[in-house]
């Protein structure tokens, strides 16, 4: 490998022969050096335009010295979460806490905090009171204006002001970073650079905020959930960096939140000179004695063949935080990282995926995104595949077969999401002949969510017919190829527009499938998408109509066991649930009901069979193999 790890301490930094850095990065993440972590892109990118960075991993927020590893660093603090935003890092969605970490040494839960961005904003401002502080990764830019906070159950601020940084670098940030600190090194100061893309920044004076649209103020906000609901549909139409306009968010007459238009795509050349820089491609080598990092195993041997998604599913957030447009490597940068792979001592011969936020999703959806971006109002899938979507795999089939080829590479998986409904929309039929053929491993995960027509709806998800006929033509192809391969399909509960009735729908699915899932993802209103929306407002921003939302911790419980109703455990919150909707019918012994009828227990029907009686009551024939009776008569021949 080239190049070494950048210093984490100032022993490593005096080691290079610095006396101070122009940037310190602080992250919720263990240091890995991999292009799977935002930290090592930015930090190997800023390396690359000649800046030196110092990385403090996971810092002890109790301790203020912690942040003081490097001094005051000459241009200013570089401050992210993590790969995850924290609060997801730490709770599940029943607010649970978590107990482990896969992105801190030996999976250790508790290295960082809640709102990792807000205290280590604050913790550097308690001893660096003036030295530029710019938040990054996906915490901050999901929080970058007002949102719905799910742990706490309230509208908060943009996480700009409660952390006390000056600016955000949101999405990606390649392109911002570099401008953000071109310009402070040329000597302008922070609060000055109010006109990058990608950035959010606070502003003092109305006058100086200019061809911007004006949301709703942050008092509006909290005074009507419709303001809100509204303020965010604005925001959703302004993520794309071709037609997105500049946004202000008022918080009084002297304080503004100002969201500049988004970044610009990469181009595949700058793509390839990214995921080029000199990585190590695993985490810093003083985590070895604590066993590692976790997340690391998932990620070492996989390829990021792309970013960016025009799926728009309603409650993923890719939207606001990579965008819409694909932007895709080269064949030859993915092959030179594939190979490299080869020679790493722990590969096995097995690439474990070729993909990104949607695998099959190699080049823009059309044409005119990259002249004009995305259509604001029309999605590219849903509610059908547009007239004018390009569903072509021929570039993505030729790379995964270049990839087969490659001296010591045995298999080469496909782990991320495919989109089923892309794949049926390409006539050619190709790509999944290879999916079948060599890159699936007996199971293929696909996310149809959910059956029901309005819930469907409510997530941007295409009709349930449609996963159908993927289903049936992947059964035909594994046929043809003499494979016995499934399908396990990713199902959520209780998102909104779900209802009990709705949720036995999804528990007929299972039973006519055959299939109980083991987990079953409840919905997660996290920041930044339409459904958390949905969630916090009771509105369907893009129409204002009223929507259903499970909110009661029972009620989800219920819909969550019908997905699984041949769980025991889980017996009575099924009942409860058929009973509430009716669908008593499906409790019974016929083949269509999913549970036996109250107080039948594991025991009674032990009891039924050993006495030779059904589970109806009635005798059942004894099917045991006969046995000679015990006559006298045969007592006396045995004698």
């Amino acid at each position: 490998m080239n190049g070494n790890f950048l210093p984490i301490s100032r022993q490593d930094m005096e080691n290079r022969g610095w006396t101070e850095v122009d940037f310190v990065y602080v992250t919720g993440d263990a240091y890995v050096d991999h292009p799977s972590f935002g930290h090592a892109i930015i930090s190997r990118l800023l390396e690359a335009h000649g800046y030196r960075v110092g990385i403090i991993p996971q810092p002890d927020w109790k301790d203020k010295n912690s942040i003081c590893v490097f001094g005051e660093p000459r241009l200013g603090f570089l401050v992210t979460a993590g790969n995850m935003d924290s609060m997801v890092n730490h709770y599940s969605v029943s607010r649970k806490r978590r107990k482990t970490d896969a992105y801190t040494p030996g999976g250790v839960m508790g290295l960082r905090p809640d709102y990792a961005c807000i205290v280590y904003g604050n913790l550097i401002r308690q001893t660096y009171k003036k030295t530029p502080v710019i938040l990054g990764g996906i915490e901050a830019s999901l929080r970058r204006l007002a949102h719905y906070d799910y742990w706490s159950d309230r509208l908060k601020r943009s996480i700009l002001l409660d952390s006390g940084a000056d600016m955000i670098s949101y999405g990606m940030g390649e392109r911002s970073i570099i401008e953000i600190a071109d310009g402070l090194a040329s000597g302008i100061p922070i609060e000055e650079l109010t006109y990058i893309d990608g950035t959010v920044v606070k502003v003092k004076d109305r006058k100086r905020i200019y061809d911007a649209d004006f949301l709703p103020s942050y008092e509006e906000l909290l005074s009507d959930k419709r303001n809100y609901a509204e303020s965010f549909y604005t925001q959703y139409l302004n993520t794309d960096a071709f037609n997105g306009r500049r946004l202000a968010e008022p918080y009084s007459d002297h304080l503004f939140v100002v969201q500049n238009p988004p970044s610009k795509p990469l181009s595949t050349q700058e793509m390839n000179d990214i995921y080029d820089l000199p990585y190590q491609r695993t985490y810093h080598p003083s985590y070895e004695a604590k066993g590692g990092i976790p997340a690391v195993s998932e990620i070492r041997f996989s390829l990021i063949s792309n970013r960016g998604c025009f799926g728009g599913c309603s409650f993923c957030a890719l939207t606001f935080h990579q965008g819409r447009i694909v932007q895709v490597r080269s064949h030859d940068s993915l092959l030179r990282e594939a190979q490299a792979m080869t020679n790493e001592k722990d590969f096995k011969g097995y690439i474990h995926d070729v993909g990104g936020p949607t695998a099959n999703f190699r080049h823009a959806s059309c044409e005119k995104q990259l002249k004009t971006g995305v259509c604001q109002k029309r999605q590219c899938l849903f509610p059908k595949p547009c007239p004018n979507l390009d569903a072509d795999h021929s570039d993505y089939v030729s790379l995964l077969k270049k990839l087969r080829e490659i001296p010591g590479v045995k298999k080469v998986f496909i782990r991320s999401g495919i989109r089923f409904d892309y794949l049926l929309a390409d006539t050619r039929k190709d790509f999944l002949r290879e999916l079948c053929e060599y890159h699936v491993s007996g199971q293929l995960k696909v996310a149809p969510e959910h059956v029901a027509s309005p819930v469907l709806k409510l997530m941007g998800k295409p009709e349930h017919r449609v996963y159908g006929q993927f289903a049936e033509q992947f059964k035909k192809m594994n046929e043809a190829l003499g494979k016995k391969q499934y399908l396990i399909p990713y199902l959520m509960s209780s998102h909104p527009g779900s209802t009990l009735r709705e949720a036995v729908e999804l528990a007929l699915f299972c039973r006519d499938l055959g299939y109980m899932p083991e987990q079953v993802q409840d919905f997660y209103p996290t920041p930044s998408t339409l459904s958390t929306c949905m969630y916090y407002t009771g509105l369907d921003p893009r129409n204002m109509r009223p929507v259903y939302v499970p909110k009661s911790p029972h009620e989800k419980a219920m819909q969550r066991a019908l997905i699984q109703y041949r769980n025991p455990k889980l017996y009575d919150l099924v009942y409860e649930a058929l009973r509430r909707t009716g669908r008593m019918d499906l409790v019974g012994y016929g083949p269509n009901c999913l549970i036996r009828p109250k107080g039948e227990s594991h025991h009674s029907k032990m009891r039924n069979r050993a006495h030779g009686t059904r589970a109806d009551g009635k005798r059942q024939a004894d099917r045991r193999k006969p046995q000679k009776r015990k006559t006298i008569r045969n007592i006396h021949k045995k004698k």
